[in-house]
């Protein structure tokens, strides 16, 4: 299980000592071969790794292989049989006429019989030639990978569903010193500690004493209350409670009794905690936990009490800016977020930044960054801003900038003020010595928010942008399976992969889809619509750069919709990817070594835009977003123009902060800045040292 989610994470294998004294050496023709099957897939061993295998008997390393292989099928998506409807693909579309490709799309529809049954001739492809980059499979530590996990927990903001699997998978296999080694004595985001000792309860691996000083407040304590019951622990949807036992009744009760102000933090989420105090019930235990039982009642009674949220609004109402700084002060994080909106009420800014440079140190370090971004290109023009909602869906809101004019100077201030409270913050931290920062780290934005992320073979923050692979022609690929999902059969389940083509300026150019099996105006085509999918189903999108360029088209939206309305989260399987192609027509329409990222796509919703792809610049634009779950047309590309201009719009004009910008800091307040690798002692680079694959150490350890 660990080296399962070593191998996904970080591309490193543990290879325990025990199992390496006093073996056989394995046979270098058993190693030869096994490499040679794991370079199909688009990987190989590091030299370490290499000969740390080479120690283990052939009982031991034929486990570790067997296992290897299963994961790495899973990884890149060769785990399932491709059979796309015309097996000849791309040169069977393109060949075909018009009206044997309508004939076989009418056929299919009546029938669901695939191309192959259809009389089809049989087409031999060529051998797969190409030279890929294979991917290096490295030697982990336990030490190493302990840290991994421990990152995650600490990191300073959410994360996906993805790693608390991973972590819960961990936790539930540890013993109590590696639990120990795991927990850092802090948790700073709060949504990982609800989620974290939740887990750590179901495993029975927490006590009071292990997890106590994790609850500062009331929310904290709602949180694991939520997690506890398999809710949304972001608590940005409201999530039912289970029936707690009398020991865990008190357990949440004596958590929150501890808990500092716990009246106001509750009526933030008043109407839960009423329907929690039902399950609880605080009053058996009024003598034992007075402050929860007198905090209860005010919610349930709705005695009057007065909140510092209340006390802002009406400040902000009447324009009272010297209430707003002294409510502010005292809830720095709240007035750093606050801080664009008091500059535009007042004229007395000179007061506001004084005030606000008084409070600095006490604003978290995602918050500074954020604010010292927005303040940086705050009067830049821009047709949108785009937000991100909290929620475990990935959607994005974008609506028009319209926000008036503030002073430049004013802006140039806030930066500084931000700028001088990192430097000295990150001043505390290990030296770096020689550092070298990778100009391409521009294109990587910090991640703030894995939330929503799906799982992917490679996962970076929405908005970056990555370089594509070698090659003229992108292949998008699909795959997904009908079946039973919680006891419930799915029925007959039709996921469509559809690509979008639009000029510079977002103006439509064409699409390929269902609808349009190949264009006749450059060279791109579809495999063929496959309409249910009893035994797994799969669609290709072959796209010729070159002759897109050419032609006009710039951005391509990649999308895949479900027409049969069902959302994702009820597919047994369903995934996303693509692949890049010098010759589309050599090897099997599915070569696992070109597979440049594979995303599983799990999300309550019907719509999902994994990428955009940028073919002037060469980049894929990582989204990993979904549309609207109740499309107002008929679920297709066509139904959803508005949508996807809209998004497309939004991402490639994101502004948020870059990965570049936050090593830079770092290196002026720890390091010295050189300018080539070889003269670095640290690396922060796309491909060396630290880089923006290292999202767990990111957010652990450049966020503090």
């Amino acid at each position: 299980m660990n080296n399962t989610i070593y191998l996904r994470r970080a591309n490193q294998l543990i290879i325990e000592p025990s199992e390496c004294e006093g073996q056989r050496q394995l046979s270098k023709t058993v190693l030869a071969t096994a490499l040679k099957n794991v370079e199909s897939l688009g990987y190989t061993f590091s030299n370490e790794l290499i000969q740390a295998v080479n120690q283990l008997s052939k009982e031991q390393f034929e486990a570790l292989y067997t296992q290897l292989i299963r994961d790495l099928k899973v990884m890149v998506g060769v785990h399932v049989v491709y059979k796309p409807m015309y097996p000849g693909f791309p040169l069977q579309v393109m060949e075909e006429n018009e009206a044997d490709l309508y004939l076989n799309a009418i056929i299919y529809y009546l029938t669901h019989v695939t191309a192959e049954h259809l009389d089809q001739p049989s087409v031999e492809r060529s051998p797969f030639m190409e030279q890929t980059k294979l991917k290096v499979i490295g030697l982990g530590t336990k030490h190493a990978f302990q840290t991994l996990i421990r990152q995650m927990i600490e990191a300073k903001g959410s994360i996906s569903q993805t790693d608390k699997e991973d972590i819960d998978a961990v936790l539930e296999h540890a013993d109590a010193c590696e639990v120990d080694a795991i927990l850092p004595a802090e948790i700073p985001f709060k949504e990982n500690v609800g989620f974290v000792v939740a887990s750590l309860l179901k495993h029975e691996q927490a006590s009071m004493e292990r997890i106590g000083l994790y609850f500062k407040t009331a929310s904290d304590v709602l949180r694991l209350a939520v997690a506890w019951s398999d809710g949304d622990v972001s608590l940005a949807l409201a999530s039912p409670f289970r029936k707690f036992k009398r020991r865990e009744r008190r357990l949440l009760l004596g958590l929150l009794e501890q808990c500092g102000s716990i009246t106001e933090d509750m009526l933030r989420y008043k109407d839960r905690w009423i329907r929690l105090g039902e399950i609880l019930h605080p009053s058996e235990y009024k003598h034992r936990y007075p402050r929860c039982q007198e905090a209860f009642d005010i919610l349930r009674n709705n005695r009057p009490y007065s909140t510092f949220n209340g006390s802002v609004e009406l400040a902000f109402q009447y324009r009272n800016v010297w209430s707003l700084i002294d409510l502010l002060s005292q809830r720095p994080g709240e007035f750093a977020r606050r801080l664009d909106h008091l500059l535009r009420i007042t004229e007395d800014d000179a007061y506001v930044l004084l005030a606000f440079s008084e409070v600095v140190p006490q604003v978290s370090t995602p918050v500074l960054l954020q604010v010292k971004q927005h303040f940086a290109q705050r009067n830049e023009p821009q047709d949108l801003r785009v937000f991100f909602p909290k929620a475990n869906v990935a959607k994005a809101v974008a609506i028009p900038d319209e926000l008036p004019y503030i002073d430049e100077a004013i802006c140039r201030d806030v930066v500084q003020l931000c700028e001088q409270e990192l430097v000295t913050r990150f001043a505390t931290l290990p030296p770096l010595g020689k550092t070298y920062v990778d100009p391409r780290l521009h294109n990587y934005l910090v991640p703030f928010s894995q939330r929503s992320a799906s799982k992917a073979l490679h996962t970076i923050v929405r908005g970056s942008r990555v370089p594509m692979g070698e090659g003229d022609t992108i292949r998008f690929f699909n795959w997904w399976r009908e079946g039973v999902v919680n006891g419930q059969s799915t029925g007959r389940v039709d996921i469509d992969l559809s690509a979008v083509m639009y000029d510079e300026n977002w103006n439509y150019v064409e699409h390929i889809s269902y609808t349009n099996l190949r264009s006749s105006k450059y060279k791109a085509v579809h495999s063929g619509d496959i309409v249910t999918a009893p035994q797994g189903a799969c669609e290709f999108i072959d796209l010729h750069i070159p002759s897109i360029v050419n032609y006009g088209g710039r951005y391509v939206v990649a999308t895949m919709l479900s027409y049969t309305s069902h959302p994702y989260c009820d597919l047994p399987e369903c995934f996303v990817g693509w692949m890049m192609r010098k010759k589309p027509s050599s090897g099997e329409v599915f070569e696992p070594s070109t597979v440049a990222n594979k995303i599983d796509v799990t999300a309550d919703t019907q719509i999902a835009i994994p990428v955009i792809m940028d073919l002037v610049e060469r980049t894929v634009i990582w989204t990993d977003l979904a549309l609207t779950r109740h499309p107002e047309m008929y679920n297709n590309v066509e139904g959803n123009q508005k949508g996807m201009v809209l998004m497309g719009k939004a991402l490639t004009t994101l502004r948020k902060p870059a990965l570049h910008d936050l090593f830079l800091l770092h290196a002026k307040a720890r390091g010295k800045l050189v300018e080539t690798m070889d003269q670095a002692d640290t690396i922060y680079s796309v491909e060396q040292g630290v880089t923006p694959y290292d999202i767990e150490q990111i957010m652990a350890e450049y966020l503090a």
